[in-house]
């Protein structure tokens, strides 16, 4: 009769018991409370940010470096966050700027992760020289620091929200296709993959309707944490200027406008949107932290 409610527990619907195992962890449901506040900040960015701070007839350069809580030049506006040196509302920007950054990440993992899902899938189910030409390969493009492989890539391309994009695809794919590989050389070999190629299913049909869907738990935990990588990494890239322009600035762009004046006492320039940076990285880690225990199938009890 013990055995009953285990059942029972594993036979739960999945988004069920997704919520109840983030329900037993505090610190993880603040994360996905803050995540999901951050996610909605920058969809609705048009709609929240008090001004649009990319357009120059709704900002006035009477109005630059004002501090936290002071009111514009002509008092239709008051700047809960400070302005910048151009006369920008900081609290508008950041709002702006969560959304390239949350472009820029999402984008870029999902990508990646089609790439390298792909290639791993390929390189752990037929093995042979195609796992050796994707290895080799994926070994290669790992041996180098990210950041370098990034800032060659954009030097070549120049800036660009698509340009970054594609550097940060280039540097993220190879993790996604070692671990697509472990999980399906772990999995090509199970009973349910030999029952399929008996009953004459198409390679294609086995590795994406029968491999692929027991190879995703590990990605979804990579993926997860490789957004937040994604958004840090183009942040430093935005921050040493090869990587977003000034016409679409992220998180890591605003920071890098405000740095100069951290000396001359104007810290509100860089530290609102360092701060919103650090709350997005923490939250999604957290988030993934937890996904990760979720997901695996050892830490069943």
């Amino acid at each position: 009769m013990s055995a009953i409610p285990a059942m029972r527990a594993r036979a739960e619907h999945p988004l069920r018991r997704f919520l109840a195992a983030y329900g037993e962890s505090r610190l993880a449901l603040a994360a996905a409370g803050v995540l999901l506040l951050i996610l909605l900040a920058a969809l609705l960015a048009p709609f929240l940010a008090p001004q649009n701070p990319y357009d120059l007839a709704q900002i006035d350069i009477m109005d630059a470096r004002q501090p936290p809580g002071a009111s514009a030049f002509d008092g239709h506006i008051s700047y809960w966050l400070g302005t910048d040196d151009q006369g920008r509302d900081m609290l508008s920007a950041i709002l702006y700027g969560l959304r390239v950054s949350m472009l820029v990440g999402v984008a870029s993992t999902l990508l990646a992760l089609a790439i390298g899902l792909t290639l791993g899938l390929i390189a752990g189910f037929f093995g042979g020289k195609a796992d050796a030409a994707v290895m080799r390969l994926a070994d290669l493009q790992l041996s180098f620091p990210a950041i370098l492989i990034a800032l060659i890539l954009l030097a070549l391309l120049g800036k660009g929200t698509g340009k970054i994009i594609a550097a940060l695809v280039a540097v993220q794919w190879a993790y996604y296709a070692r671990t697509t590989r472990g999980a399906a050389m772990v999995e090509r070999n199970k009973e349910y993959i030999d029952a399929a190629r008996l009953l004459g299913l198409s390679r294609a049909s086995i590795l994406f309707r029968h491999l692929l869907p027991n190879c995703l738990p590990p990605l979804i935990v990579v993926a997860t944490l490789q957004i937040a990588a994604a958004i840090s990494l183009e942040a430093t890239l935005s921050f040493l200027g090869v990587g977003l322009p000034v016409t679409e600035p992220s998180l890591g762009l605003l920071i890098a406008n405000g740095f100069q004046y951290i000396l001359t006492g104007k810290y509100w320039i860089s530290f609102f949107p360092g701060l919103a940076l650090l709350a997005t990285i923490v939250a999604i880690n957290l988030v993934a932290d937890r996904l990760r225990d979720v997901l695996n199938p050892r830490g069943e009890s």
